[in-house]
């Protein structure tokens, strides 16, 4: 049962202004063997920043980017439309998940006509939709 012990991904990037719900992913994420290394970010701007510096180093990216969509200054609207134009080397690594309390189905039909979002999940982040994630 070694095989329990190894992460399913390698870095995880949780994009979330509350750190409420920072915490809860991140603990999630930790506690379930779902990613070893997990890059917290309360601001969206301070998230791509470290995207666009390491978008041609494969081994600092994310596997994984769970993104809010109601932050203050960027929203994870205007987060993915700057994430759209990065390389097309880090959008085939990295995959986006909306991951929001919103109940507006016109946000959640916004996050899933997005072509770089995998799939939209309501909060929190559970054991469950970690174990759908493949």
């Amino acid at each position: 049962m070694i095989e329990a012990l190894v992460p399913k991904f390698e870095t995880v990037m949780i994009i979330d202004d509350n750190i409420i719900d920072l915490y809860i992913a991140s603990r999630m994420i930790t506690q379930n063997n779902f990613g070893k290394k997990v890059l917290l970010y309360t601001a969206p701007e301070e998230a791509m920043k470290y995207l666009q510096d390491h978008q041609d180093n494969i081994a600092e990216l994310p596997q994984i980017l769970f993104v809010d969509i109601y932050m203050p200054l960027m929203s994870g609207f205007e987060f993915l439309e700057a994430y759209d134009k990065l390389s097309p080397v880090l959008k085939n690594y990295c995959r986006a998940y909306i991951i929001s309390s919103t109940i507006d189905n016109e946000d959640i039909s916004l996050s899933k006509s997005n072509t770089n979002v995998v799939s939209f999940h309501i909060k929190p982040v559970t054991k469950e939709f970690l174990d759908r994630i493949i």
